[in-house]
């Protein structure tokens, strides 16, 4: 974790917060992609607070809610479902909460 945690501050030391034209294309700047997995296995909260707090409030964050169990997912208990609403909707809010901007997903 330490060393995704460096590359992740030293992307955006490099490009910094989302930069759009006119037409809102993408010029630079960063945006982070996290899926949501079922029971807070992939560390969401803890991951988003950390980006808060260590590189930027501001960041562009897209919280994807569609992992779907497939190949051998369905075979490790942890991984046999999709998240639910209730789950979602907590990392929904906190990505409010933290007043990140970019996107979160229906569910």
């Amino acid at each position: 974790m330490e060393y995704n945690r460096a590359a992740l501050k030293e992307m955006f030391r490099q490009v910094g917060i989302l930069k759009c034209d006119e037409r809102g294309v993408a010029q630079r700047g960063m945006i982070i992609r996290h899926l949501v997995l079922p029971g807070g296995i992939a560390g969401t909260e803890a991951c988003m607070k950390w980006l808060a707090k260590e590189v930027s409030p501001r960041i562009h964050v897209a919280l994807m809610s569609q992992y779907h169990p497939s190949h051998k997912a369905p075979g490790i208990p942890e991984l046999a479902r999709r998240i639910d609403f209730s789950e979602y909707r907590k990392l929904a809010n906190l990505h409010g909460e933290l007043g990140f901007n970019g996107w979160v997903q229906a569910i």
